[in-house]
């Protein structure tokens, strides 16, 4: 559900939770609105409401356990702070929404919300991303001291993933250097192979399609059986999270930088191909592809999907 208004000529919009009356009792206070207001902004703990809503902190816990048994709020993480373990809680949406009655057809708003396309579920929803992306450290890093040259074909991931969203709630980002066991339980995006990025090393065994060290790193397919060797090639794979199975993880590297490069050209310009799931077995969402030198400058500028 989205929330939209429009003024000035500008549509503006939030996702939305549609309300139940039983619900409503868990926002009636001025306070409890005021603590659901400050956490849609931004996750936060209770001795931090506390401080800044000027209130005593047990006040804050009544509300938190009556917005959270609502459904209203949920926890967003759990960190250590002064020998103390910190709850964060986040809101489930940025507005709460009670309908009085069942929505009708309209033409009059612009329609700036199309169905996110399954294939980018649980990882996009609502116009929200929920999924932690992780990236190869361009350090010397792993058993190999690689440093990844991957990273900057992120930023067209990111661009493209943004043309589905309309609310980003926190920092997406990290390196794979710097993740910890308690974001593995996330939906994970993980860009680059096994040898810059070590959490695609962690499941790389575990993937339909992967890459095989005994063979130089070349991509290796547990669907059609087939292994492919050259540098341009890359692999797409979207499947359950080995670490939190109730997630999900999307796997998107290359045998080399310009395999990553490659899989980037099918998510841009390909993407309804790469949707349809590898062309062996199309219930299996992995794909492999390859980059190709159209005008021979040396550069990828367009691919072949193989499988």
């Amino acid at each position: 559900m989205r929330v939209i208004e429009k003024k000035k000529g500008e549509i503006y919009s939030l996702p939305g939770k549609e309300m139940k009356l039983k619900q409503l009792k868990a926002v009636s206070s001025e306070l409890a609105l005021r603590i659901a207001e400050e956490i849609a902004e931004k996750p936060a703990y209770p001795m931090q409401l506390a401080k800044k809503l000027k209130v005593h902190e047990q006040k804050i816990y009544y509300h938190i356990r009556k917005l959270e048994k609502a459904g209203l709020i949920e926890v967003a993480k759990k960190e250590a702070i002064q020998g103390a373990q910190a709850v964060y809680y986040k809101a489930v949406q940025p507005a709460l929404v009670l309908k009085l009655k069942q929505f009708e057809i309209t033409q009059n708003i612009i329609d700036i919300e199309k169905e996110p396309i399954q294939f980018l579920k649980p990882f996009v929803e609502d116009g929200k991303l929920n999924a932690t992306i992780i990236l190869g450290s361009p350090d010397p890093h792993g058993p190999e001291k690689a440093r990844s040259r991957d990273g900057y074909y992120a930023v067209d991931l990111a661009l493209f993933l943004g043309s589905f969203l309309s609310f980003v709630p926190d920092l997406n980002v990290k390196l794979d250097t710097e993740v910890r066991t308690e974001d593995l339980d996330n939906n994970l995006i993980i860009v680059g192979g096994p040898v810059i990025n070590t959490i695609t090393g962690r499941i790389n065994s575990k993937m339909p399609i992967s890459f095989d060290k005994e063979k130089n790193w070349a991509i290796t397919s547990k669907i059609s059986g087939k292994a492919y060797h050259s540098d341009e090639t890359g692999i797409i794979v979207k499947m359950q999270n080995p670490f939190n199975r109730k997630k999900k993880v999307l796997v998107i590297a290359g045998k080399r930088y310009a395999g990553t490069k490659a899989v980037m050209i099918a998510f841009i310009k390909h993407f309804k191909e790469i949707i349809e799931g590898n062309k062996f077995d199309n219930k299996i969402k992995a794909k492999v592809v390859e980059g190709i030198d159209i005008d021979s400058d040396g550069i990828v500028d367009e691919i072949d999907i193989l499988e």
